[in-house]
């Protein structure tokens, strides 16, 4: 009988640093505390340090799931890393983290590089391999160091990010003769996708791979409209075609995951998206008509973390109450590529 995959824990890890509104309306006096808390709703980042990585915000959030006693090291047989900030051109990260955690020399591990709709992705990729009998614990990290990215005196995104990981065991459970005989519903599935990459350049880093590499002239410093600064070497973000992008891509990512459920947004019990920003979130919740009791926020002392935001959501939406065991979960990923994707979920076994 074929196994089903199944979230069966998740945590988060972020850096000691922190950034406040406190410390950037002080950097960028034309902007408020209030005013960048209105705009972002995000309150304080955490940031790596300078020889903080990716792969040390992956183990140390991987440590935590371990201890939670969710699995031991010994149990994982499969390593999936999202990250976008890897350590290394080569190897790949997650090979360093299979030998940091001391997990078997036995399982398979590897970076995707994805950034919003990462974790959507991760979550697919390891369904898929636990129920073609090819793993039964998947350790699914999350990690990014956008920080470093980052001009310090460009505010368009500096009040946005933050650094973190985050570890979700993803795990094969058996199905029981009940299951096999009327049939199961997913406990993770069904899958949309979408990629549009003729929004790459809407958010980017130009330069530091082979297509433009790092040099004098890459690195001259030029000041946009905004008073923001930045290079080729620094993270760009066109804030407003992201907006509009998603405004455009996300209902119908969600009216086609729907369909393809075949279900109804009554039947769905919470909504976690992309922790974007606050502006952005409002916006969609509004649009595609979810209720604001079903719609779970949990960014606002972490920031935009990326691949990050949504296993952060649903960890902080459980330990608060709003996520119980039997509640069906729409998890919605989207931004850098353009990439987007939409799950459900079952939380818990049954």
């Amino acid at each position: 009988m074929r196994a089903h995959a199944v979230i069966r824990a998740t945590t988060f890890h972020v850096p000691d640093g922190v950034v406040d509104n406190d410390a950037l309306a002080k950097e960028f006096p034309e902007w408020s505390v209030d005013k960048i808390e209105s705009k972002t709703g995000i309150t304080r980042r955490h940031i790596a340090a300078a020889t903080e990585t990716s792969c040390d915000l992956a183990v140390a959030a991987a440590r935590k799931l371990f201890a939670s006693g969710a699995c031991a090291a010994e149990d994982v047989d499969f390593v999936l890393l999202c990250t976008q900030s890897p350590d290394h051109f080569l190897p790949t990260t997650a090979c360093i983290v299979q030998d940091r955690l001391g997990i078997p020399t036995t399982a398979g591990a590897f970076d995707f590089s994805l950034g919003c709709s990462g974790f959507i992705y991760g979550l697919s990729v390891a369904k898929g391999l636990i129920e073609t009998n090819q793993a039964r614990n998947v350790l699914l990290l999350t990690a990014e160091t956008y920080s470093k990215f980052i001009h310090p005196a460009d505010k368009s995104v500096r009040t946005l990010f933050g650094d973190a990981a985050a570890a979700t065991l993803v795990a094969a459970e058996a199905p029981t003769v009940s299951d096999t005989s009327r049939g199961r519903e997913e406990l993770i599935g069904p899958f949309v996708f979408g990629t549009d990459g003729s929004g790459a350049q809407n958010l980017i880093v130009p330069s530091g791979a082979m297509r433009l590499a790092r040099s004098a002239e890459t690195a001259l410093l030029v000041t946009d409209d905004s008073g923001n600064v930045r290079s080729d070497d620094h993270l760009y973000m066109n804030g407003a075609e992201i907006f509009n992008f998603t405004l455009r891509r996300v209902p119908h990512c969600v009216s086609a995951l729907l369909e393809k459920a075949s279900i109804t947004m009554e039947q769905v019990d919470r909504f976690i998206f992309h922790q974007a920003n606050a502006y952005m979130l409002e916006h969609l919740r509004r649009k595609i008509g979810v209720p604001k009791e079903k719609f779970v926020t949990a960014f606002e002392s972490v920031g935009n973390t990326v691949s990050s935001t949504i296993p952060i959501a649903l960890h902080v939406a459980v330990e608060r109450g709003e996520i119980e065991p039997g509640h069906r979960v729409m998890l919605v990923g989207f931004g850098v590529g353009y990439s987007w994707g939409a799950t459900l979920i079952r939380w818990g076994s049954r």
